[in-house]
């Protein structure tokens, strides 16, 4: 689609002077603008497509790494002494 807009002098120097700043041309620079200012369609498929990329393009021995990091980490800085992940539970609820 096409879409032609006519900008005031002073709205055309500040979007031409931001897209220099980021090293874009304006075109490309005021569609970036505008994909981030209207909400994606179907948010939850959104974030399921990222976190699958997570997942799919990661190093598994370093995803493992992590995750048994951060069972670690949050079973430890609890106030309660009950763990959010007891190891009798591993594979079974997480």
């Amino acid at each position: 689609m096409t879409l032609t807009l006519e900008l005031t002098p002073n709205l055309e120097r500040r979007l031409t002077e931001l897209a220099a700043d980021q090293g874009l041309p304006v075109e490309q620079y005021t569609l970036t603008l505008l994909e981030s200012q209207i909400p994606v369609e179907n948010r939850a498929s959104a974030l399921s497509a990222l976190f699958d990329s997570w997942i799919n393009h990661g190093d598994a021995e370093e995803q493992k790494e992590t995750g048994e990091y951060l069972i670690r980490v949050l079973d430890e800085d609890r106030l309660s002494d009950r763990k959010l992940f007891p190891a009798e539970k591993k594979g079974w609820t997480w």
